[in-house]
Protein backbone atom coordinates (compact mmCIF):
# COMPACT_ATOMS: atom_id res chain seq x y z
CA UNK A 1 0.00 0.00 0.00
CA UNK A 2 1.19 3.37 -1.32
CA UNK A 3 2.06 5.79 1.64
CA UNK A 4 0.17 9.03 1.97
CA UNK A 5 2.49 12.05 3.01
CA UNK A 6 1.25 14.93 4.84
CA UNK A 7 2.16 17.75 2.29
CA UNK A 8 2.65 21.72 2.24
CA UNK A 9 -0.49 24.31 3.55
CA UNK A 10 -3.55 24.36 1.65
CA UNK A 11 -3.64 27.92 0.65
CA UNK A 12 -7.54 28.32 -0.10
CA UNK A 13 -10.97 27.35 0.94
CA UNK A 14 -12.25 23.86 -0.02
CA UNK A 15 -15.50 24.33 -2.21
CA UNK A 16 -18.43 23.49 0.12
CA UNK A 17 -16.22 22.54 3.33
CA UNK A 18 -16.55 25.96 5.67
CA UNK A 19 -19.68 27.95 4.30
CA UNK A 20 -22.86 27.55 6.19
CA UNK A 21 -25.91 28.29 4.56
CA UNK A 22 -27.57 31.69 5.30
CA UNK A 23 -31.11 29.99 6.02
CA UNK A 24 -32.13 31.04 9.66
CA UNK A 25 -28.47 32.44 9.93
CA UNK A 26 -27.66 35.44 9.18
CA UNK A 27 -30.65 35.82 6.40
CA UNK A 28 -27.49 36.71 3.64
CA UNK A 29 -26.74 33.47 0.91
CA UNK A 30 -22.70 32.74 1.22
CA UNK A 31 -21.80 34.15 4.39
CA UNK A 32 -20.79 32.04 7.13
CA UNK A 33 -22.45 32.13 10.77
CA UNK A 34 -20.77 33.60 13.43
CA UNK A 35 -18.05 32.09 14.98
CA UNK A 36 -17.45 29.97 12.30
CA UNK A 37 -14.13 29.02 10.17
CA UNK A 38 -13.87 27.14 6.80
CA UNK A 39 -12.36 24.05 8.03
CA UNK A 40 -10.46 23.27 4.61
CA UNK A 41 -8.45 26.28 5.16
CA UNK A 42 -5.08 25.30 6.82
CA UNK A 43 -5.16 22.19 6.05
CA UNK A 44 -2.49 19.78 4.88
CA UNK A 45 -2.67 18.37 1.58
CA UNK A 46 -1.48 14.64 1.12
CA UNK A 47 -0.02 12.84 -1.61
CA UNK A 48 1.47 9.54 -2.62
CA UNK A 49 4.40 9.03 -2.19
CA UNK A 50 5.18 6.48 -4.52
CA UNK A 51 3.07 8.07 -7.20
CA UNK A 52 5.02 11.55 -6.57
CA UNK A 53 8.56 9.95 -6.51
CA UNK A 54 7.48 7.62 -9.87
CA UNK A 55 6.95 10.98 -11.19
CA UNK A 56 10.06 12.59 -10.17
CA UNK A 57 11.80 9.31 -11.70
CA UNK A 58 10.23 9.73 -15.37
CA UNK A 59 11.30 14.08 -15.20
CA UNK A 60 14.88 12.45 -14.29
CA UNK A 61 14.42 9.69 -17.04
CA UNK A 62 13.44 12.43 -19.41
CA UNK A 63 15.49 15.10 -19.09
CA UNK A 64 18.70 14.19 -16.96
CA UNK A 65 19.73 15.39 -13.25
CA UNK A 66 21.20 18.61 -14.38
CA UNK A 67 18.01 19.79 -16.64
CA UNK A 68 15.67 18.77 -14.45
CA UNK A 69 15.08 21.64 -11.88
CA UNK A 70 13.05 22.00 -8.38
CA UNK A 71 10.08 23.73 -10.34
CA UNK A 72 10.22 20.85 -12.61
CA UNK A 73 9.92 18.45 -9.98
CA UNK A 74 7.48 19.70 -8.11
CA UNK A 75 5.17 20.62 -10.73
CA UNK A 76 5.40 16.88 -11.84
CA UNK A 77 5.28 15.10 -8.65
CA UNK A 78 2.17 18.10 -8.17
CA UNK A 79 3.41 18.72 -4.93
CA UNK A 80 4.71 22.32 -3.06
CA UNK A 81 8.57 22.71 -2.42
CA UNK A 82 8.18 22.45 1.08
CA UNK A 83 6.96 18.99 0.88
CA UNK A 84 9.17 17.86 -1.83
CA UNK A 85 11.66 18.27 0.95
CA UNK A 86 10.18 17.47 3.63
CA UNK A 87 9.24 13.76 2.43
CA UNK A 88 12.97 13.51 0.06
CA UNK A 89 15.27 15.87 1.06
CA UNK A 90 16.83 18.31 -1.47
CA UNK A 91 16.97 17.36 -5.30
CA UNK A 92 20.29 15.17 -4.58
CA UNK A 93 18.92 13.06 -2.20
CA UNK A 94 15.39 13.11 -4.63
CA UNK A 95 17.42 11.91 -7.19
CA UNK A 96 19.40 9.36 -5.49
CA UNK A 97 16.95 7.98 -4.01
CA UNK A 98 15.30 7.84 -8.05
CA UNK A 99 18.29 5.49 -8.99
CA UNK A 100 17.50 2.99 -6.37
CA UNK A 101 13.87 2.98 -7.51
CA UNK A 102 15.15 2.72 -11.45
CA UNK A 103 17.79 -0.16 -10.83
CA UNK A 104 14.57 -2.08 -9.01
CA UNK A 105 11.54 -1.38 -11.42
CA UNK A 106 13.45 -1.22 -14.91
CA UNK A 107 17.32 -1.48 -14.95
CA UNK A 108 17.52 -5.27 -13.08
CA UNK A 109 17.10 -6.85 -16.14
CA UNK A 110 21.47 -7.28 -16.80
CA UNK A 111 22.08 -8.66 -13.23
CA UNK A 112 18.77 -11.40 -13.59
CA UNK A 113 20.30 -12.20 -17.21
CA UNK A 114 23.88 -12.91 -15.48
CA UNK A 115 22.84 -14.45 -12.72
CA UNK A 116 20.10 -16.73 -14.23
CA UNK A 117 21.87 -17.93 -17.75
CA UNK A 118 23.74 -20.93 -17.33
CA UNK A 119 26.83 -19.27 -19.09
CA UNK A 120 28.36 -15.62 -19.68
CA UNK A 121 27.51 -15.67 -23.32
CA UNK A 122 23.52 -16.89 -22.75
CA UNK A 123 23.73 -14.13 -19.84
CA UNK A 124 25.07 -11.60 -22.14
CA UNK A 125 22.40 -12.79 -25.17
CA UNK A 126 19.92 -12.23 -22.89
CA UNK A 127 20.68 -8.86 -21.60
CA UNK A 128 21.78 -7.17 -24.61
CA UNK A 129 18.15 -8.33 -26.07
CA UNK A 130 16.18 -7.37 -22.99
CA UNK A 131 18.37 -3.99 -23.57
CA UNK A 132 16.74 -3.64 -27.13
CA UNK A 133 13.44 -4.45 -25.56
CA UNK A 134 13.70 -2.01 -22.29
CA UNK A 135 15.36 0.89 -24.08
CA UNK A 136 12.44 1.20 -26.49
CA UNK A 137 9.47 0.19 -24.22
CA UNK A 138 6.53 2.70 -25.02
CA UNK A 139 4.79 5.16 -22.59
CA UNK A 140 8.13 6.02 -21.22
CA UNK A 141 11.72 7.64 -21.79
CA UNK A 142 14.16 5.65 -23.91
CA UNK A 143 17.46 4.92 -23.27
CA UNK A 144 18.50 4.02 -19.09
CA UNK A 145 18.43 6.64 -16.78
CA UNK A 146 21.69 5.87 -15.11
CA UNK A 147 23.55 6.53 -18.82
CA UNK A 148 21.69 9.42 -19.60
CA UNK A 149 20.92 11.55 -16.62
CA UNK A 150 24.91 12.25 -16.14
CA UNK A 151 24.55 14.12 -19.69
CA UNK A 152 26.07 17.68 -19.27
CA UNK A 153 25.85 16.97 -15.49
CA UNK A 154 28.57 19.21 -13.59
CA UNK A 155 27.65 18.29 -10.19
CA UNK A 156 30.65 15.87 -9.36
CA UNK A 157 29.06 13.66 -6.77
CA UNK A 158 26.05 12.63 -8.76
CA UNK A 159 28.51 12.58 -11.65
CA UNK A 160 30.77 9.93 -9.81
CA UNK A 161 28.17 8.40 -8.70
CA UNK A 162 26.71 7.29 -12.37
CA UNK A 163 30.05 6.45 -12.94
CA UNK A 164 30.35 4.56 -10.21
CA UNK A 165 27.27 2.52 -11.13
CA UNK A 166 28.72 1.95 -14.85
CA UNK A 167 31.72 1.00 -14.03
CA UNK A 168 29.93 -1.51 -11.49
CA UNK A 169 28.17 -3.25 -14.13
CA UNK A 170 30.93 -3.72 -16.18
CA UNK A 171 32.81 -5.18 -13.44
CA UNK A 172 30.04 -7.57 -12.79
CA UNK A 173 30.36 -9.01 -16.37
CA UNK A 174 33.85 -8.91 -16.19
CA UNK A 175 33.38 -11.42 -13.17
CA UNK A 176 31.06 -13.57 -14.99
CA UNK A 177 33.12 -14.03 -18.18
CA UNK A 178 36.31 -14.33 -15.62
CA UNK A 179 34.20 -17.62 -14.39
CA UNK A 180 33.35 -19.50 -17.86
CA UNK A 181 37.42 -18.88 -18.28
CA UNK A 182 38.26 -20.91 -15.13
CA UNK A 183 35.37 -23.62 -15.76
CA UNK A 184 37.04 -24.09 -19.22
CA UNK A 185 33.67 -22.57 -21.07
CA UNK A 186 35.80 -19.75 -22.58
CA UNK A 187 39.26 -20.10 -24.33
CA UNK A 188 41.53 -19.79 -22.07
CA UNK A 189 43.30 -16.80 -23.21
CA UNK A 190 40.24 -14.64 -23.32
CA UNK A 191 40.43 -10.58 -22.17
CA UNK A 192 37.68 -10.86 -19.69
CA UNK A 193 38.16 -7.27 -18.96
CA UNK A 194 38.56 -6.27 -22.63
CA UNK A 195 35.17 -8.40 -23.21
CA UNK A 196 33.12 -6.79 -20.67
CA UNK A 197 33.93 -3.42 -21.20
CA UNK A 198 32.79 -3.72 -25.35
CA UNK A 199 29.74 -5.22 -23.92
CA UNK A 200 29.24 -1.95 -21.72
CA UNK A 201 30.15 -0.35 -24.40
CA UNK A 202 27.35 -1.82 -26.70
CA UNK A 203 24.89 -1.30 -23.93
CA UNK A 204 25.72 2.29 -23.62
CA UNK A 205 25.57 2.77 -27.03
CA UNK A 206 21.99 1.03 -27.81
CA UNK A 207 20.46 3.70 -25.11
CA UNK A 208 21.66 6.25 -27.17
CA UNK A 209 20.24 5.16 -30.08
CA UNK A 210 17.27 4.21 -28.48
CA UNK A 211 16.69 8.12 -27.26
CA UNK A 212 18.08 9.09 -31.11
CA UNK A 213 14.80 7.11 -32.39
CA UNK A 214 16.15 3.40 -32.52
CA UNK A 215 13.46 1.10 -32.43
CA UNK A 216 13.85 -2.58 -31.11
CA UNK A 217 14.23 -4.20 -34.44
CA UNK A 218 17.21 -2.06 -35.00
CA UNK A 219 18.63 -2.56 -31.36
CA UNK A 220 18.25 -6.16 -31.58
CA UNK A 221 20.39 -6.76 -35.11
CA UNK A 222 23.16 -4.34 -32.86
CA UNK A 223 22.95 -7.70 -30.27
CA UNK A 224 23.36 -10.06 -33.12
CA UNK A 225 26.54 -8.12 -34.62
CA UNK A 226 28.08 -7.90 -30.84
CA UNK A 227 27.28 -11.47 -30.48
CA UNK A 228 29.40 -12.42 -33.26
CA UNK A 229 33.10 -11.38 -32.33
CA UNK A 230 31.95 -13.75 -28.71
CA UNK A 231 34.80 -16.03 -28.65
CA UNK A 232 33.56 -20.08 -28.56
CA UNK A 233 34.84 -22.24 -26.11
Amino acid sequence: MHSMVSGEQSGGTGTGGGAVSAAGKSGRSGVPARGSTARTRGRPRSFDRATALEAALLAFWEHGYEATSVSDLTRVMDIGAPSLYAAFGDKRSLFEEVVQEYGVRYGAFGDRALAEEPTARAGIERMLREAAAEYTAPGRPHGCLVIHAAANCSTAEVEESLRERRNANIAAIERRIAADVERGLLPPGTDAAGLARYTGAMIQGMSQQARDGASRTELEALAEIALAVWPRG
